[in-house]
């Protein structure tokens, strides 16, 4: 008899494997820049961009997918490790950016961040929201309101943590509503890519 076919489902598991060793790879990068921030404070780049919150505040962002699907989502979904791994990426580039002093030397490098950043975690909660019963529109607005409530936060701990005391107090207006604006164009372009994408399990019908 011939021996039945399993190789199909081999590349899945393969896939598998290297999204979430990517995962992996994206939060011990991040923590070990974190470290050197803090190992090495007086650096120029480190000066004044509140490395200690960040020190606290990252690695608990970076735990946030993992436990909340331990917690409440391992029975039902497997673990969703292109999203955490979108949820990740911005922590990254953002250490990677103030590592490599771009903040200050490249120009418009924090818009750019902005918008970019937006795109990525909003796109790991509207892929999440792909296992929930819901329309794409639905799903699609989820996420949008997700973008802004995160990017009006972020600012509102960026004022608390360094603008005050920072030569940028004077500007701080203006590149809030900035910044809020590109987050929200970011987290509508990650919202609506994500919600065309097809449901992982079927809608409901009336």
């Amino acid at each position: 008899m011939d021996r039945p076919v399993v190789a199909a489902a081999r590349p899945a598991c393969n896939d598998a494997g290297v999204w979430l060793a990517a995962d992996i790879l994206v939060k011990a990068a991040t923590i070990a820049l974190l470290l050197f921030a803090l190992v090495n404070p007086d650096l120029p780049q480190f000066q004044g961009k509140a490395f200690v919150g960040r020190a606290v505040v990252y690695p608990l962002a970076l735990a946030l997918f993992p436990v909340g699907w331990w917690l409440f989502g391992r029975r039902r979904i497997p673990f969703p490790a292109i999203a955490d791994l979108l949820f990740g990426l911005p922590f990254l580039i953002d250490v990677t950016g103030n590592a490599l002093n771009l903040y200050d030397t490249v120009d418009r490098w924090d818009d750019l961040n902005h918008l970019v950043n937006w795109v990525l975690h909003t796109a790991a909660v509207g892929l999440l929201l792909r296992w929930g019963p819901w329309s794409w529109r639905i799903r699609a607005a989820l996420a949008f309101g997700y973008a802004v409530t995160s990017a009006v936060l972020w600012e509102f701990g960026e004022y608390v943590t360094f603008v005050p005391n920072s030569p940028e107090a004077a500007t701080a207006y203006a590149d809030t509503l900035g910044d809020i604006a590109l987050g929200m164009v970011g987290g509508l372009v990650g919202a609506l890519v994500t919600a065309r994408m097809p449901s992982r399990v079927p809608l409901t019908r009336h």
